[in-house]
């Protein structure tokens, strides 16, 4: 689920501040803590080897985050793909893999032990 900033209710504009909001953007139950997470990502950058050794071979914990810069393209299990970019809000549920179109930069906060695992999986990838 992508929103751009312009696509989120206003709901309330004073001089000085304006509050918008998103409804039903996710669902966090089943879940413990969250992680605040920031991601600087070359243009390129591709997770699917990285993913590769997860179930489906693909990032199985959800995200809900803020694109300050660039563009990045996911592609869940059924080969379906959504784009964000620049100012836009999104949820990625589980079973995704992530391309970096154009350099960016990222703020996301995702389950805490789920998302450690994968952090921990891409880590020992990249080792090897």
């Amino acid at each position: 689920m992508r929103v751009a900033k312009d696509n989120v209710d206003v709901r309330m504009e004073i001089p000085g501040a304006v509050i918008r909001q998103r409804m039903d953007f996710g669902d966090a139950s089943g879940f413990d803590k969250l992680s605040g997470e920031y991601f600087t990502l070359a243009a390129g950058v591709d997770t699917t080897p990285l993913f590769q050794g997860l179930e489906g071979d693909l990032c199985q914990c959800p995200h809900w985050g803020f694109v300050l810069r660039g563009q990045l393209t996911t592609t869940d299990a059924k080969g379906a793909q959504e784009t964000v970019k620049t100012n836009d809000l999104f949820y990625w549920p589980p079973g995704h893999n992530v391309k970096v179109e154009a350099d960016a930069e990222i703020v996301m906060f995702s389950p805490q032990r789920e998302h450690s695992q994968v952090i921990a999986h891409m880590i020992e990838k990249v080792k090897r």
